[in-house]
């Protein structure tokens, strides 16, 4: 209450979202089209108004078509998400679908960051740089794209298993790093590792996987 005498100019972008999804709420649509409503809003707002559109959507039971190019915020608003690339649909399925089993380097990429590396796979298992590691979903034979979680590398002191890497860039988030390093083989790699494991630009630095399942696939063949 107590906007019902303000000027648009007058309020907040926060509060005209909220004003604009309540004018189009009152008419209990059957379908409600949301393009990109967020992306003009502060990351504080954003994540607000991101989980108040969730729980009116949850309440009142309105089926919704939520467009958006942030990962982080698909993940939060969904029940199901179609990754769209160039017009095309890459993978339709739940959140942890789309996170766990990616159909593509594409989807890989959006949704939770992994990175796809080389790897041999022999049916259920795959080397990655002499790291044996579970394959998910069918067996695979050949030469193959491994999709890796961040949260699945980590830093490590040189040893057996322990691949080296240059480190390309390294992200202080608060409680953690987000790094990314560049292996002997050009492999790009992102990690996420402890706020306190501070890595500079350059720094030679040795890394590890851990053997959770993996997603794969055939790897494209070479031009």
């Amino acid at each position: 209450g107590g906007f019902e005498d303000r000027m648009p100019d007058q309020m907040s972008g926060g509060q005209r979202q909220r004003v604009a999804l309540a004018r189009s709420l009152i008419m209990r649509p059957r379908l409600l089209l949301l393009d990109e409503p967020l992306s003009a809003l502060d990351a504080k707002v954003r994540v607000q108004l991101r989980d108040e559109i969730r729980r009116i959507q949850l309440r009142l039971g309105i089926t919704t078509l939520f467009v958006t190019h942030d990962q982080e915020e698909a993940l939060a608003v969904s029940d199901r998400i179609a990754v769209m690339n160039a017009g095309r649909i890459e993978q339709v399925g739940t959140p942890e679908e789309l996170y766990l089993r990616p159909a593509s380097a594409y989807v890989a990429g959006f949704v939770g960051l992994s990175s796809a590396v080389p790897g041999r796979a022999t049916g259920t298992s795959v080397d990655v740089w002499g790291i044996q590691l579970p394959v998910q979903g069918e067996p695979v034979v050949g030469e193959v794209d491994v999709f890796v979680r961040p949260e699945n590398v980590r830093l490590v002191a040189p040893g057996d298993h322990a691949v080296p890497a240059i480190v390309q860039e390294s992200t202080f988030l608060g409680s953690f790093r987000r790094t990314l390093v560049r292996t002997a083989d050009g492999s790009l790699v992102r990690l996420q590792h402890s706020a306190g494991d501070r890595v500079e630009f350059d720094e030679a630095v040795h890394l590890t996987i851990d053997a959770v399942p993996v997603s794969v696939r055939p790897a494209a063949p070479d031009a």
